[in-house]
């Protein structure tokens, strides 16, 4: 069973984090963490951006291929 993310306000993130504002809502708008959309509020992942900050770019793009290719399976020719 898959653990629910939880999502919290880019306001929220930044205190959480330590960051400002500002830089947290430049992650979310260059793709660097997951995020959804309500309305004209931005709710992002907290274990993704703390992954980011954390580990870096290159680790958690890492992460996502592996998890993606984990779902393909292989078809005989």
């Amino acid at each position: 069973m898959e653990k629910i993310p939880t999502m919290k306000s880019i306001s929220e993130c930044s205190e959480i984090v330590g960051l400002a504002k500002y830089h947290v809502r430049r992650l979310v708008l260059q793709g660097k963490v997951k995020y959804v959309r309500s309305g004209s509020k931005y709710l992002v992942n907290v274990d993704n951006l703390v992954e980011y900050l954390n580990n870096g770019e290159a680790q958690t793009e890492a992460k996502e291929l592996t998890e993606n290719t984990s779902k393909i399976r292989k078809v005989g020719i």
